[in-house]
């Protein structure tokens, strides 16, 4: 039986820019950065309380940085990580917009990759 979801894969160009991001600006950790083959590493960031880890990884083909990404994080509130996150520089292309099932708002990492943020 599935019991979650592992890890989630983000498309990056430069890896140590996007981990600069991440664990800057979003807050996630750096469980793991270790050498993958010899063009890039495999990095793996946890998010407080969650057993979800995202990898960020070059792709040579398929999936490639700077797409609305299939990934929807979720907060407390909307408005108040909105707020701090633009604080640390990070850009919103959608300010928090409640909706009857929650409120969201949409972000963009260092590669133009975009996020839903929304209430869980």
């Amino acid at each position: 039986m599935i019991r979650g979801v592992k890890f989630a894969t983000i498309p990056v160009t430069d890896q140590d820019r996007a981990v600069a991001f991440y664990t800057e600006k979003l807050g996630f950790r750096l469980i793991t950065d270790q050498p993958f083959d010899d063009q890039q590493r495999w990095i793996e960031l946890g998010i407080a309380g969650s057993d979800t880890r995202i990898v960020l990884f070059r792709f040579h083909h398929g999936i490639q940085p700077g797409t609305q990404m299939n990934v929807t994080f979720w907060t407390d509130d909307v408005e108040v990580t909105t707020h701090e996150l633009k604080t640390k520089g990070v850009e919103f292309m959608m300010e928090p917009k409640k909706e009857d099932w929650g409120t969201a708002a949409i972000f963009k990492d260092v590669d133009g990759n975009t996020f839903v943020l929304s209430s869980k």
